[in-house]
Protein backbone atom coordinates (compact mmCIF):
# COMPACT_ATOMS: atom_id res chain seq x y z
CA UNK A 1 0.00 0.00 0.00
CA UNK A 2 1.26 3.51 -1.10
CA UNK A 3 1.61 6.12 1.05
CA UNK A 4 0.04 9.82 0.03
CA UNK A 5 3.07 12.27 -0.67
CA UNK A 6 0.83 14.85 1.73
CA UNK A 7 1.13 12.34 4.69
CA UNK A 8 3.62 13.46 6.88
CA UNK A 9 2.73 11.82 10.34
CA UNK A 10 5.34 9.24 11.79
CA UNK A 11 3.80 6.25 11.10
CA UNK A 12 3.14 7.05 7.35
CA UNK A 13 7.22 7.99 7.39
CA UNK A 14 7.90 4.67 9.01
CA UNK A 15 5.33 2.61 6.26
CA UNK A 16 6.81 4.16 3.77
CA UNK A 17 10.51 3.36 4.76
CA UNK A 18 9.47 -0.54 5.18
CA UNK A 19 7.29 -1.16 2.23
CA UNK A 20 8.59 -0.22 -1.59
CA UNK A 21 6.36 2.40 -3.34
CA UNK A 22 3.57 0.68 -6.15
CA UNK A 23 4.45 3.49 -8.61
CA UNK A 24 8.36 5.27 -9.09
CA UNK A 25 8.16 7.97 -11.34
CA UNK A 26 11.48 9.16 -12.68
CA UNK A 27 13.29 9.71 -15.94
CA UNK A 28 16.34 8.04 -17.16
CA UNK A 29 19.34 9.17 -15.52
CA UNK A 30 17.62 9.37 -11.85
CA UNK A 31 17.07 5.72 -13.14
CA UNK A 32 20.07 5.03 -14.05
CA UNK A 33 21.52 6.39 -10.31
CA UNK A 34 18.75 4.30 -8.39
CA UNK A 35 19.46 0.90 -10.21
CA UNK A 36 23.11 0.93 -8.81
CA UNK A 37 22.66 2.49 -5.52
CA UNK A 38 23.37 0.29 -2.29
CA UNK A 39 19.87 1.87 -0.99
CA UNK A 40 17.37 1.53 -4.00
CA UNK A 41 18.66 -1.63 -6.03
CA UNK A 42 16.74 -3.81 -3.74
CA UNK A 43 13.49 -2.12 -4.43
CA UNK A 44 13.81 -3.36 -8.47
CA UNK A 45 13.92 -6.71 -7.85
CA UNK A 46 10.22 -7.21 -8.24
CA UNK A 47 9.45 -4.75 -10.95
CA UNK A 48 6.58 -5.77 -12.83
CA UNK A 49 6.02 -3.09 -15.57
CA UNK A 50 8.11 -0.20 -16.87
CA UNK A 51 6.24 2.82 -18.98
CA UNK A 52 7.61 5.03 -20.61
CA UNK A 53 5.51 8.34 -21.65
CA UNK A 54 6.65 10.35 -24.54
CA UNK A 55 8.44 7.69 -26.17
CA UNK A 56 9.19 9.15 -29.32
CA UNK A 57 10.99 12.12 -27.16
CA UNK A 58 13.35 9.95 -25.61
CA UNK A 59 14.00 7.15 -28.90
CA UNK A 60 15.61 10.02 -30.84
CA UNK A 61 18.15 11.26 -28.84
CA UNK A 62 20.96 9.44 -26.24
CA UNK A 63 18.89 9.78 -23.72
CA UNK A 64 16.90 6.84 -25.05
CA UNK A 65 20.13 4.65 -25.96
CA UNK A 66 20.75 4.99 -22.17
CA UNK A 67 17.50 3.73 -21.06
CA UNK A 68 17.18 1.16 -23.51
CA UNK A 69 20.56 -0.19 -21.67
CA UNK A 70 18.68 0.33 -18.42
CA UNK A 71 15.80 -1.83 -19.71
CA UNK A 72 18.09 -4.58 -20.61
CA UNK A 73 19.54 -4.53 -17.26
CA UNK A 74 16.03 -4.26 -15.46
CA UNK A 75 15.12 -7.51 -17.58
CA UNK A 76 18.01 -9.10 -16.86
CA UNK A 77 17.43 -8.79 -13.11
CA UNK A 78 14.19 -9.09 -13.37
CA UNK A 79 11.61 -11.96 -14.77
CA UNK A 80 8.61 -11.32 -16.81
CA UNK A 81 8.72 -7.13 -16.96
CA UNK A 82 5.87 -5.66 -19.35
CA UNK A 83 7.27 -3.08 -21.30
CA UNK A 84 4.63 -0.18 -22.32
CA UNK A 85 5.17 2.54 -24.84
CA UNK A 86 3.01 5.76 -25.07
CA UNK A 87 3.35 8.80 -27.10
CA UNK A 88 0.58 10.81 -29.16
CA UNK A 89 3.02 11.73 -31.94
CA UNK A 90 4.72 8.51 -32.75
CA UNK A 91 6.24 7.91 -36.60
CA UNK A 92 7.59 5.25 -37.41
CA UNK A 93 5.64 3.41 -34.90
CA UNK A 94 7.37 -0.05 -35.38
CA UNK A 95 10.93 1.65 -34.99
CA UNK A 96 9.54 3.03 -32.24
CA UNK A 97 8.00 -0.30 -31.52
CA UNK A 98 11.12 -2.22 -31.89
CA UNK A 99 13.09 0.57 -29.80
CA UNK A 100 10.67 -0.62 -26.89
CA UNK A 101 11.22 -4.35 -26.97
CA UNK A 102 14.26 -4.74 -27.65
CA UNK A 103 16.31 -7.17 -30.15
CA UNK A 104 15.37 -10.20 -28.28
CA UNK A 105 11.73 -12.22 -28.93
CA UNK A 106 9.56 -11.33 -25.86
CA UNK A 107 6.66 -13.17 -26.33
CA UNK A 108 3.01 -11.51 -27.16
CA UNK A 109 4.06 -7.83 -28.95
CA UNK A 110 1.15 -5.46 -29.60
CA UNK A 111 0.56 -2.26 -31.26
CA UNK A 112 -2.34 -0.18 -30.52
CA UNK A 113 -2.43 2.92 -32.73
CA UNK A 114 -5.89 5.29 -31.41
CA UNK A 115 -7.73 7.09 -34.15
CA UNK A 116 -7.65 10.33 -32.79
CA UNK A 117 -11.26 12.33 -33.71
CA UNK A 118 -10.13 15.19 -32.16
CA UNK A 119 -10.47 18.68 -34.07
CA UNK A 120 -7.77 20.58 -34.89
CA UNK A 121 -8.41 24.37 -35.59
CA UNK A 122 -4.00 25.81 -36.64
CA UNK A 123 -3.13 28.82 -38.24
CA UNK A 124 -0.40 30.54 -39.71
CA UNK A 125 -1.28 34.77 -38.68
CA UNK A 126 1.20 36.74 -41.13
CA UNK A 127 2.18 39.80 -38.34
CA UNK A 128 2.59 42.88 -41.22
CA UNK A 129 1.24 43.36 -44.33
CA UNK A 130 4.69 42.25 -46.24
CA UNK A 131 7.22 40.64 -43.71
CA UNK A 132 9.64 39.77 -46.87
CA UNK A 133 10.35 43.79 -46.56
CA UNK A 134 8.83 44.74 -43.49
CA UNK A 135 11.66 45.84 -40.36
CA UNK A 136 12.41 43.92 -37.69
CA UNK A 137 10.95 45.83 -35.26
CA UNK A 138 7.57 46.47 -36.88
CA UNK A 139 7.63 42.99 -37.09
CA UNK A 140 8.02 42.74 -33.40
CA UNK A 141 5.40 45.34 -32.43
CA UNK A 142 2.91 43.89 -34.38
CA UNK A 143 3.20 40.36 -32.72
CA UNK A 144 3.00 41.25 -29.33
CA UNK A 145 -0.17 43.45 -30.53
CA UNK A 146 -1.80 40.12 -32.25
CA UNK A 147 -0.50 38.20 -28.83
CA UNK A 148 -2.09 40.90 -26.13
CA UNK A 149 -5.12 40.98 -28.51
CA UNK A 150 -5.35 36.77 -28.76
CA UNK A 151 -4.69 36.55 -25.00
CA UNK A 152 -7.70 38.89 -24.05
CA UNK A 153 -9.80 37.53 -26.06
CA UNK A 154 -9.54 33.92 -24.58
CA UNK A 155 -10.01 32.70 -20.99
CA UNK A 156 -6.69 30.76 -20.43
CA UNK A 157 -3.60 30.86 -23.09
CA UNK A 158 -0.14 29.23 -23.45
CA UNK A 159 2.30 30.71 -25.39
CA UNK A 160 5.26 29.25 -26.89
CA UNK A 161 8.25 30.17 -27.89
CA UNK A 162 11.65 28.09 -28.94
CA UNK A 163 13.97 29.93 -25.97
CA UNK A 164 13.87 30.54 -22.34
CA UNK A 165 15.00 34.26 -23.64
CA UNK A 166 12.24 34.34 -25.70
CA UNK A 167 9.76 33.70 -23.23
CA UNK A 168 11.14 35.98 -20.63
CA UNK A 169 10.85 38.94 -23.28
CA UNK A 170 7.05 37.63 -24.40
CA UNK A 171 6.62 37.82 -20.49
CA UNK A 172 7.77 40.91 -20.22
CA UNK A 173 6.06 42.81 -22.91
CA UNK A 174 2.70 41.35 -21.98
CA UNK A 175 2.87 42.66 -18.72
CA UNK A 176 3.50 45.58 -19.61
CA UNK A 177 0.77 45.88 -21.86
CA UNK A 178 -1.21 45.05 -18.62
CA UNK A 179 -1.65 41.36 -18.41
CA UNK A 180 -0.95 40.46 -15.45
CA UNK A 181 -2.25 37.04 -14.49
CA UNK A 182 0.63 35.62 -16.39
CA UNK A 183 3.48 33.39 -15.58
CA UNK A 184 6.80 32.15 -17.14
CA UNK A 185 7.66 28.74 -17.23
CA UNK A 186 11.00 27.38 -18.51
CA UNK A 187 14.08 24.82 -16.98
CA UNK A 188 15.73 27.70 -15.39
CA UNK A 189 13.50 28.34 -13.16
CA UNK A 190 13.13 26.39 -9.52
CA UNK A 191 11.43 23.35 -9.11
CA UNK A 192 8.91 25.21 -6.52
CA UNK A 193 7.86 28.02 -9.55
CA UNK A 194 7.36 25.76 -12.07
CA UNK A 195 5.35 23.97 -9.90
CA UNK A 196 3.11 26.94 -8.28
CA UNK A 197 2.98 27.73 -12.27
CA UNK A 198 1.73 24.20 -12.95
CA UNK A 199 -0.98 24.43 -10.18
CA UNK A 200 -2.13 27.74 -10.71
CA UNK A 201 -2.92 26.79 -14.27
CA UNK A 202 -4.89 23.67 -12.88
CA UNK A 203 -6.87 25.78 -10.64
CA UNK A 204 -7.80 28.17 -13.62
CA UNK A 205 -5.80 31.64 -11.67
CA UNK A 206 -3.89 32.55 -14.97
CA UNK A 207 -4.81 34.17 -17.92
CA UNK A 208 -1.76 33.37 -19.79
CA UNK A 209 1.74 31.49 -18.88
CA UNK A 210 4.59 31.72 -21.36
CA UNK A 211 7.14 28.79 -21.72
CA UNK A 212 9.74 27.95 -23.82
CA UNK A 213 9.61 23.79 -24.20
CA UNK A 214 8.79 23.11 -20.74
CA UNK A 215 4.86 22.42 -20.79
CA UNK A 216 5.17 20.92 -24.27
CA UNK A 217 5.38 16.86 -22.94
CA UNK A 218 3.66 15.04 -20.25
CA UNK A 219 2.35 17.94 -17.70
CA UNK A 220 -1.62 18.12 -17.03
CA UNK A 221 -1.92 21.63 -16.94
CA UNK A 222 -5.76 21.92 -16.66
CA UNK A 223 -7.90 23.59 -19.36
CA UNK A 224 -6.17 25.49 -21.67
CA UNK A 225 -8.47 27.56 -24.66
CA UNK A 226 -5.54 28.95 -27.07
CA UNK A 227 -1.92 28.33 -28.15
CA UNK A 228 0.23 30.80 -29.34
CA UNK A 229 3.38 29.57 -31.26
CA UNK A 230 5.95 32.45 -31.09
CA UNK A 231 7.96 31.43 -34.34
CA UNK A 232 7.72 28.18 -36.08
CA UNK A 233 7.87 25.02 -33.20
CA UNK A 234 10.82 23.52 -35.92
CA UNK A 235 8.52 20.14 -36.04
CA UNK A 236 5.27 18.99 -37.16
CA UNK A 237 5.27 16.56 -34.21
CA UNK A 238 6.51 19.33 -31.82
CA UNK A 239 3.81 21.80 -33.07
CA UNK A 240 0.73 18.85 -32.47
CA UNK A 241 2.15 18.28 -29.22
CA UNK A 242 2.40 21.96 -28.29
CA UNK A 243 -1.31 22.89 -29.74
CA UNK A 244 -2.80 19.97 -28.15
CA UNK A 245 -2.10 21.52 -24.82
CA UNK A 246 -5.72 23.26 -25.66
CA UNK A 247 -9.09 21.68 -25.53
CA UNK A 248 -8.42 18.85 -22.92
CA UNK A 249 -12.24 18.39 -22.80
CA UNK A 250 -14.52 15.58 -24.47
CA UNK A 251 -15.16 16.92 -28.12
CA UNK A 252 -13.36 20.01 -27.40
CA UNK A 253 -10.96 21.16 -30.00
CA UNK A 254 -7.70 21.67 -30.25
CA UNK A 255 -6.86 25.71 -30.92
CA UNK A 256 -3.36 27.35 -31.88
CA UNK A 257 -2.19 30.03 -33.81
CA UNK A 258 1.62 30.44 -34.95
CA UNK A 259 3.16 33.60 -35.61
CA UNK A 260 6.34 33.58 -37.56
CA UNK A 261 8.71 36.40 -37.04
CA UNK A 262 10.78 36.46 -40.65
CA UNK A 263 10.28 35.50 -44.06
CA UNK A 264 11.77 31.67 -43.78
CA UNK A 265 9.94 31.36 -40.52
CA UNK A 266 6.51 32.26 -42.50
CA UNK A 267 7.26 29.64 -45.29
CA UNK A 268 8.59 26.82 -42.73
CA UNK A 269 4.93 27.50 -40.44
CA UNK A 270 2.63 27.24 -43.79
CA UNK A 271 4.25 24.05 -44.56
CA UNK A 272 4.21 22.55 -41.07
CA UNK A 273 0.41 23.59 -40.00
CA UNK A 274 -0.35 21.63 -43.92
CA UNK A 275 1.51 18.68 -42.62
CA UNK A 276 -0.18 18.70 -39.29
CA UNK A 277 -3.85 18.97 -40.75
CA UNK A 278 -2.83 16.09 -42.99
CA UNK A 279 -1.57 14.29 -40.03
CA UNK A 280 1.91 13.82 -41.39
CA UNK A 281 4.52 13.30 -38.59
CA UNK A 282 8.41 13.61 -38.52
CA UNK A 283 9.91 10.41 -38.68
CA UNK A 284 12.21 10.03 -35.72
CA UNK A 285 16.08 8.64 -35.96
CA UNK A 286 17.18 6.31 -33.46
CA UNK A 287 20.72 6.34 -32.65
CA UNK A 288 23.06 3.60 -32.46
CA UNK A 289 26.08 2.80 -31.17
CA UNK A 290 26.96 5.37 -29.22
CA UNK A 291 30.22 4.54 -27.44
CA UNK A 292 30.16 7.14 -24.55
CA UNK A 293 26.78 6.01 -23.41
CA UNK A 294 27.93 2.05 -23.48
CA UNK A 295 30.82 3.02 -20.76
CA UNK A 296 28.47 5.21 -18.83
CA UNK A 297 26.52 1.77 -18.55
CA UNK A 298 30.03 -0.41 -18.20
CA UNK A 299 30.90 2.00 -15.40
CA UNK A 300 27.33 2.07 -13.37
CA UNK A 301 26.51 -2.16 -13.86
CA UNK A 302 30.15 -2.63 -12.72
CA UNK A 303 29.00 -0.98 -8.99
CA UNK A 304 26.86 -4.48 -8.80
CA UNK A 305 29.25 -6.96 -8.84
CA UNK A 306 32.07 -8.26 -10.83
CA UNK A 307 30.68 -9.42 -14.51
CA UNK A 308 31.67 -11.88 -17.44
CA UNK A 309 32.23 -9.78 -20.03
CA UNK A 310 30.74 -12.29 -22.58
CA UNK A 311 27.31 -12.17 -20.65
CA UNK A 312 27.41 -8.06 -20.74
CA UNK A 313 28.12 -8.16 -24.43
CA UNK A 314 25.10 -9.95 -24.94
CA UNK A 315 22.66 -8.00 -22.23
CA UNK A 316 24.06 -4.97 -24.35
CA UNK A 317 23.36 -6.02 -28.07
CA UNK A 318 19.83 -7.03 -26.83
CA UNK A 319 19.57 -3.41 -26.83
CA UNK A 320 17.58 -2.73 -29.95
CA UNK A 321 19.92 0.86 -30.45
CA UNK A 322 23.20 -1.95 -30.00
CA UNK A 323 21.94 -4.99 -32.12
CA UNK A 324 24.68 -4.39 -34.32
CA UNK A 325 27.68 -3.23 -32.03
CA UNK A 326 30.65 -5.41 -32.75
CA UNK A 327 32.25 -7.06 -30.65
CA UNK A 328 35.98 -5.31 -31.05
CA UNK A 329 34.24 -2.13 -30.52
CA UNK A 330 32.82 -3.75 -27.18
CA UNK A 331 36.52 -4.50 -26.61
CA UNK A 332 37.69 -1.13 -27.08
CA UNK A 333 35.73 0.18 -24.34
CA UNK A 334 36.69 -2.37 -21.88
CA UNK A 335 40.01 -1.36 -23.03
CA UNK A 336 39.08 2.38 -22.73
CA UNK A 337 37.50 2.04 -19.16
CA UNK A 338 40.44 -0.04 -17.53
CA UNK A 339 43.13 2.62 -18.53
CA UNK A 340 45.05 -0.12 -21.56
CA UNK A 341 44.94 2.67 -24.45
CA UNK A 342 48.71 3.13 -25.27
CA UNK A 343 48.01 6.34 -26.77
CA UNK A 344 47.05 9.71 -24.68
CA UNK A 345 46.79 9.56 -20.37
CA UNK A 346 43.15 7.84 -20.06
CA UNK A 347 43.25 6.45 -16.30
CA UNK A 348 41.35 3.34 -15.31
CA UNK A 349 37.54 3.85 -14.47
CA UNK A 350 37.20 -0.33 -13.69
CA UNK A 351 39.46 -2.94 -13.49
CA UNK A 352 39.30 -5.99 -16.46
CA UNK A 353 40.88 -9.26 -16.83
CA UNK A 354 41.30 -10.25 -20.18
CA UNK A 355 41.92 -13.56 -19.42
CA UNK A 356 39.39 -14.37 -17.13
CA UNK A 357 36.86 -12.65 -19.03
CA UNK A 358 35.59 -10.35 -16.04
CA UNK A 359 36.14 -6.61 -15.22
CA UNK A 360 34.61 -4.85 -12.12
CA UNK A 361 34.93 -1.74 -10.07
CA UNK A 362 37.69 0.33 -8.39
CA UNK A 363 37.50 1.96 -5.29
CA UNK A 364 36.78 5.19 -7.80
CA UNK A 365 34.44 4.08 -9.47
CA UNK A 366 31.17 5.09 -7.71
CA UNK A 367 32.20 8.43 -7.22
CA UNK A 368 32.91 8.76 -10.96
CA UNK A 369 29.88 7.18 -12.20
CA UNK A 370 27.86 9.06 -9.77
CA UNK A 371 29.23 12.44 -10.90
CA UNK A 372 28.82 11.96 -14.87
CA UNK A 373 25.87 9.85 -15.18
CA UNK A 374 23.59 11.44 -17.75
CA UNK A 375 23.40 12.26 -21.38
CA UNK A 376 22.22 15.57 -20.81
CA UNK A 377 24.98 18.49 -21.51
CA UNK A 378 25.92 20.46 -18.79
CA UNK A 379 25.80 24.11 -18.57
CA UNK A 380 28.07 26.65 -16.94
CA UNK A 381 24.83 27.68 -14.67
CA UNK A 382 25.03 29.90 -11.71
CA UNK A 383 21.89 29.33 -8.98
CA UNK A 384 19.88 32.50 -7.93
CA UNK A 385 18.47 32.98 -4.53
CA UNK A 386 16.08 35.48 -2.81
CA UNK A 387 16.90 37.88 0.14
CA UNK A 388 15.65 35.31 1.87
CA UNK A 389 17.52 32.53 0.41
CA UNK A 390 14.57 30.97 -1.49
CA UNK A 391 16.17 29.34 -4.58
CA UNK A 392 14.17 31.08 -7.65
CA UNK A 393 16.12 29.55 -10.89
CA UNK A 394 19.14 30.09 -12.47
CA UNK A 395 21.19 32.10 -15.06
CA UNK A 396 23.99 31.23 -17.76
CA UNK A 397 27.53 31.80 -16.95
CA UNK A 398 28.01 34.29 -20.02
CA UNK A 399 24.71 36.76 -19.12
CA UNK A 400 26.20 36.58 -15.16
CA UNK A 401 29.61 37.98 -16.50
CA UNK A 402 27.62 40.62 -17.15
CA UNK A 403 26.28 41.96 -14.50
CA UNK A 404 26.76 44.60 -12.14
CA UNK A 405 25.47 45.49 -9.06
CA UNK A 406 22.51 47.12 -9.26
CA UNK A 407 21.26 45.55 -12.83
CA UNK A 408 17.96 45.02 -13.72
CA UNK A 409 16.80 41.25 -15.26
CA UNK A 410 14.24 39.59 -15.67
CA UNK A 411 13.67 35.81 -14.76
CA UNK A 412 10.15 34.06 -14.22
CA UNK A 413 8.22 37.30 -15.62
CA UNK A 414 9.53 39.06 -12.56
CA UNK A 415 11.86 41.82 -12.47
CA UNK A 416 15.25 41.37 -10.13
CA UNK A 417 17.82 43.84 -9.05
CA UNK A 418 21.15 42.06 -8.88
CA UNK A 419 23.18 42.29 -5.35
CA UNK A 420 26.12 40.22 -5.18
CA UNK A 421 27.43 36.82 -5.61
CA UNK A 422 29.01 34.38 -3.94
CA UNK A 423 30.81 31.36 -5.06
CA UNK A 424 28.34 30.09 -7.99
CA UNK A 425 25.32 31.67 -5.82
CA UNK A 426 23.73 35.12 -7.26
CA UNK A 427 21.69 36.62 -4.53
CA UNK A 428 19.34 39.10 -5.76
CA UNK A 429 15.96 41.28 -4.77
CA UNK A 430 12.72 42.24 -5.78
CA UNK A 431 12.53 45.58 -8.46
CA UNK A 432 9.23 45.73 -9.32
CA UNK A 433 8.22 48.25 -11.69
CA UNK A 434 11.54 48.97 -13.04
CA UNK A 435 12.73 48.93 -16.88
CA UNK A 436 15.13 45.48 -16.79
CA UNK A 437 17.04 43.50 -19.45
CA UNK A 438 16.19 40.07 -20.51
CA UNK A 439 18.80 37.00 -19.75
CA UNK A 440 19.83 34.82 -22.39
CA UNK A 441 20.96 31.33 -21.65
CA UNK A 442 23.47 28.98 -24.15
CA UNK A 443 22.46 26.02 -26.32
CA UNK A 444 18.88 27.26 -26.96
CA UNK A 445 18.37 27.16 -30.82
CA UNK A 446 15.78 23.99 -31.89
CA UNK A 447 16.93 22.99 -35.16
CA UNK A 448 14.13 21.93 -37.51
CA UNK A 449 13.48 18.42 -38.82
CA UNK A 450 14.96 17.04 -41.08
CA UNK A 451 11.52 15.78 -42.28
CA UNK A 452 10.21 19.87 -42.27
CA UNK A 453 13.20 20.50 -44.17
CA UNK A 454 12.49 18.44 -47.04
CA UNK A 455 8.67 19.80 -47.37
CA UNK A 456 9.95 23.32 -47.31
CA UNK A 457 12.17 22.08 -50.21
CA UNK A 458 9.18 20.93 -52.17
CA UNK A 459 6.81 23.83 -51.23
CA UNK A 460 9.54 26.24 -52.57
CA UNK A 461 9.68 24.02 -56.12
CA UNK A 462 6.25 23.80 -56.36
CA UNK A 463 5.46 27.40 -55.90
CA UNK A 464 7.96 28.87 -58.21
CA UNK A 465 5.93 26.78 -60.62
CA UNK A 466 3.14 27.87 -59.91
CA UNK A 467 3.80 31.61 -59.89
CA UNK A 468 4.95 31.09 -63.29
CA UNK A 469 1.79 29.76 -64.08
CA UNK A 470 -0.17 32.55 -62.47
CA UNK A 471 -2.10 30.29 -59.62
CA UNK A 472 0.34 31.08 -57.20
CA UNK A 473 -2.30 32.70 -54.99
CA UNK A 474 -5.16 30.34 -55.18
CA UNK A 475 -2.64 27.61 -54.38
CA UNK A 476 -1.60 29.05 -51.32
CA UNK A 477 -5.10 30.41 -50.17
CA UNK A 478 -6.64 26.78 -50.94
CA UNK A 479 -3.65 23.93 -50.02
CA UNK A 480 -2.39 26.04 -46.93
CA UNK A 481 -5.09 28.32 -45.90
CA UNK A 482 -2.54 31.29 -45.71
CA UNK A 483 -3.90 34.73 -44.99
CA UNK A 484 -3.34 37.27 -47.70
CA UNK A 485 -0.49 39.06 -45.44
CA UNK A 486 1.13 35.20 -45.60
CA UNK A 487 -0.06 35.13 -49.73
CA UNK A 488 1.27 38.71 -50.00
CA UNK A 489 4.53 38.15 -48.58
CA UNK A 490 5.57 34.82 -49.70
CA UNK A 491 4.96 35.63 -53.08
CA UNK A 492 7.15 38.26 -52.78
CA UNK A 493 9.57 36.85 -51.52
CA UNK A 494 9.26 34.22 -54.57
CA UNK A 495 9.12 36.27 -56.64
CA UNK A 496 12.14 38.37 -55.87
CA UNK A 497 14.45 35.09 -55.42
CA UNK A 498 13.49 34.13 -59.05
CA UNK A 499 15.65 36.32 -60.58
CA UNK A 500 18.88 34.32 -58.70
CA UNK A 501 17.98 30.92 -58.34
CA UNK A 502 15.02 29.47 -55.96
CA UNK A 503 16.86 26.46 -53.54
CA UNK A 504 14.82 23.52 -53.01
CA UNK A 505 15.57 19.82 -51.44
CA UNK A 506 16.57 18.64 -55.19
CA UNK A 507 18.53 22.24 -56.33
CA UNK A 508 21.32 23.30 -54.05
CA UNK A 509 22.86 27.16 -54.56
CA UNK A 510 26.15 27.82 -53.53
CA UNK A 511 26.81 32.09 -53.39
CA UNK A 512 29.90 34.12 -52.60
CA UNK A 513 29.82 37.40 -50.50
CA UNK A 514 32.08 39.82 -49.42
CA UNK A 515 31.10 41.81 -46.33
CA UNK A 516 32.13 45.34 -44.97
CA UNK A 517 35.02 44.07 -42.82
CA UNK A 518 36.62 42.40 -46.19
CA UNK A 519 35.88 39.36 -44.76
CA UNK A 520 35.10 36.85 -47.92
CA UNK A 521 32.64 33.99 -47.18
CA UNK A 522 30.97 31.13 -48.92
CA UNK A 523 27.33 30.99 -48.61
CA UNK A 524 25.55 26.97 -49.34
CA UNK A 525 21.94 27.40 -49.67
CA UNK A 526 21.07 23.95 -47.95
CA UNK A 527 17.78 23.51 -46.81
CA UNK A 528 18.55 20.70 -44.82
CA UNK A 529 18.05 21.75 -41.38
CA UNK A 530 20.60 22.69 -38.76
CA UNK A 531 21.86 19.27 -37.90
CA UNK A 532 22.42 17.90 -41.44
CA UNK A 533 23.97 21.16 -42.01
CA UNK A 534 26.24 20.84 -39.31
CA UNK A 535 27.61 18.31 -40.33
CA UNK A 536 27.65 19.24 -44.14
CA UNK A 537 29.09 22.62 -43.35
CA UNK A 538 32.58 20.83 -41.26
CA UNK A 539 32.90 18.44 -43.71
CA UNK A 540 33.39 20.92 -46.44
CA UNK A 541 35.01 23.74 -44.07
CA UNK A 542 37.65 20.57 -43.61
CA UNK A 543 38.47 20.28 -47.29
CA UNK A 544 38.32 23.68 -48.50
CA UNK A 545 40.75 24.39 -45.25
CA UNK A 546 42.89 21.38 -46.66
CA UNK A 547 42.45 22.53 -49.97
CA UNK A 548 43.43 26.27 -50.09
CA UNK A 549 45.26 26.76 -46.61
CA UNK A 550 42.89 28.95 -45.29
CA UNK A 551 40.99 29.04 -42.07
CA UNK A 552 37.60 29.05 -41.68
CA UNK A 553 35.11 30.15 -39.90
CA UNK A 554 31.21 28.94 -39.62
CA UNK A 555 27.90 29.93 -39.79
CA UNK A 556 24.83 27.41 -39.71
CA UNK A 557 21.00 28.46 -39.63
CA UNK A 558 18.11 25.48 -40.96
CA UNK A 559 18.16 26.91 -44.56
CA UNK A 560 21.92 26.62 -44.85
CA UNK A 561 25.40 27.76 -43.76
CA UNK A 562 27.94 30.15 -44.25
CA UNK A 563 32.50 30.10 -44.66
CA UNK A 564 34.40 32.96 -43.97
CA UNK A 565 37.60 33.18 -45.14
CA UNK A 566 40.64 34.56 -44.21
CA UNK A 567 41.33 35.43 -48.05
CA UNK A 568 39.20 34.79 -51.27
CA UNK A 569 38.51 31.59 -52.40
CA UNK A 570 37.34 30.36 -55.94
CA UNK A 571 35.86 27.67 -55.41
CA UNK A 572 34.75 27.33 -59.17
CA UNK A 573 38.52 27.08 -60.01
CA UNK A 574 40.52 24.54 -60.77
CA UNK A 575 42.42 23.05 -57.46
CA UNK A 576 45.33 22.54 -59.10
CA UNK A 577 45.94 26.24 -59.31
CA UNK A 578 46.48 26.84 -55.34
CA UNK A 579 48.46 25.22 -52.62
CA UNK A 580 47.35 22.42 -51.15
CA UNK A 581 46.67 20.26 -54.72
CA UNK A 582 45.80 17.15 -54.37
CA UNK A 583 44.21 16.99 -50.92
CA UNK A 584 40.89 15.13 -50.85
Amino acid sequence: MGVRSGDTTQYARQKMNRVPPHIFITTPESLALSLFSPKFKEKFRDVEFVIIDEIHDLASNKRGELLSLILEFLQHNCSGITRIGLSATTEPIEEIANFLIGNEERGDIHVVEAESNKNLDMRVICPVSDLFSAPQEQVNERTYDIVEALVKEHRTTLVFTNTRSGAERVSSKLIERGILDLEAHHSSLSKESRLGVEERLKRGELKCAVSSTSLELGIDIGSIDLVIQVGSPKGIAKGLQRVGRSGHSVFATAKGRIIPMDIDDLVESLVLVKAAREKRLDRITIPSNSLDVLSQFITGISLEKKWDDREVFRMVRKSYCYRNLQERDYLKVLEYLSGGFEEGNVYSKIWWDKNEHSFGRKKSTRLIYFTNAGTIPEEADYDVFSVDNRHLGSLSEKFVEKLHRGDIFVLGARTYEFMRMRGNKIFIKDASGRKPTVPSWVGEMLPRTFDLSIEVGKFREELERRIREGTAEEFLREEYQADENSIRSVISYMENQMNFGIPTDKRLLIEGFIDKGNQFSVIFHFPFGRRVNDALSRVIAFNVSRTFSVNSRISLTDDGFMLTFNRRVDLGGNREDYPGNGSP
